[in-house]
C-alpha cells in the first residue's frame, strides 16, 4: 500500500538523532522516540523534545502494533533517576515526559521506579510540569496510588485501539481495564489532568472511533490523542487503511461536543507536542 503525500515528512532523523545523543552524552538513556521507531523523531529531536523511557528497553508484552523489543528485561537501574534528571537539565526541558516499558514481571509493574523518577525531577526543579505515560499496572490500583502520590502533572495511559481489535493487537491487555485504570485516577486525584490515545488505521469503522471517544470521556479523562497507525517494521501488523485528513476534523469535532478535548492528526502520537496540548487545554480548564 503506497504512503500518501499527507504521510511523508522531511525532517532529517540521523542528524538530529546524532545531536540529541550528543547532548545527553548518556547511551543509558532510552527514548521511546528511537525504540518504537516514531516517524516524528526528526522533527521533535530537532527541538531538542524527546519521550523518556524508563524501565529498560524491553517489554514483557509483544503488542503486534509495537516496535519496542520484548524478551526478559534486564534489572531496575538504580541510578536511573539520577540519569532522567540530568539529561533534562542538559536538554533545558520544562516540560517532562516519561513513559515505561511493560513490566508485567516487577510486583509494582515500576511504579515505584516513575515515582523515584518524578521526584528526583521535582528535586531538580519544582517549576516542571511532568507528564507520565504509564502501563496497566495488570489492574492494580496500589502502583497507580504510587504514581499519583509522585504527584505528576499529567497521567496519561492509552488505549491504543477498539476493544475489538485487542485479542488481535493487544492479547495481554484489556480494554476495560485500560479504562478503569483512567476513572481510578480521577477518583484518586481529582485536581490531576488525564489523557489517552488510540491509533486508526487497523481495521476500526467509524463508528467505534466515536465509541471509544466517548468511553474515554466517561471515564474522566481530560485530553484524547488519535494518530495514523504506521507500522513500524514488517514484522507488525500492517497497515488496514490510511485515514483521510478530513475524517480527523470528525474526531475533533465530536470530542468537542462532548466538552473533550481531543488532537487528532495523521502523526499524532500520545507525547506529540504533549507541552503545547497541555497548555491550550490548561488555558480553556482554568480560563
Amino acid at each position: 500500500m503506497a504512503l500518501p503525500r499527507h504521510l511523508v515528512k522531511n525532517v532529517p532523523k540521523l542528524k538530529n538523532i546524532r545531536r540529541i545523543r550528543s547532548l545527553i552524552g548518556d547511551p543509558s538513556i532510552h527514548t521511546v522516540c528511537e525504540s518504537a521507531s516514531c516517524p516524528n523523531i526528526g522533527e521533535c529531536f530537532a527541538k531538542n523534545t524527546l519521550t523518556f523511557m524508563i524501565l529498560g528497553d524491553i517489554c514483557t508484552r509483544n503488542c503486534r502494533y509495537c516496535g519496542v523489543k520484548h524478551g526478559r528485561p534486564m534489572p531496575l537501574d538504580s541510578k536511573e533517576p539520577e540519569r532522567i534528571s540530568q539529561a533534562a537539565a542538559k536538554l533545558g526541558l520544562d516540560y517532562v515526559v516519561i513513559t515505561s516499558v511493560t513490566r508485567d514481571d516487577l510486583p509494582d509493574g515500576g511504579a515505584g521506579q516513575f515515582a523515584a523518577v518524578i521526584k528526583k525531577l521535582w528535586d531538580m526543579n519544582n517549576k516542571l510540569r511532568i507528564e507520565v505515560l504509564i502501563p496497566d499496572f495488570q489492574g492494580d490500583a496500589k502502583p497507580l496510588r504510587t504514581v499519583l502520590a509522585a504527584r505528576p502533572t499529567v497521567l496519561n495511559h492509552n488505549v491504543e485501539t477498539m476493544p475489538r481489535l485487542y485479542s488481535e493487537i493487544r492479547p495481554q491487555a484489556d480494554y476495560q481495564r485500560s479504562l478503569k485504570l483512567l476513572r481510578q485516577a480521577k477518583e484518586l486525584q481529582n485536581d490531576i489532568y488525564t489523557k489517552s490515545g488510540f491509533m486508526v488505521g487497523l481495521g476500526e469503522s467509524r463508528a467505534e472511533v466515536f465509541q471509544v471517544i466517548t468511553d474515554l470521556k466517561k471515564s474522566g479523562c481530560d485530553i484524547v490523542t488519535i494518530g495514523q497507525y504506521l507500522a513500524p517494521g514488517k514484522g507488525q501488523v500492517p497497515v488496514a487503511r490510511y485515514i483521510r485528513p478530513e475524517e480527523y476534523d470528525e474526531f475533533q469535532v465530536f470530542g468537542q461536543s462532548l466538552g473533550l478535548k481531543v488532537i487528532a492528526g495523521p502523526f499524532v502520537r500520545s507525547s506529540y507536542h504533549a507541552k503545547d496540548s497541555f497548555e491550550d487545554y490548561n488555558e480553556i480548564r482554568t480560563g
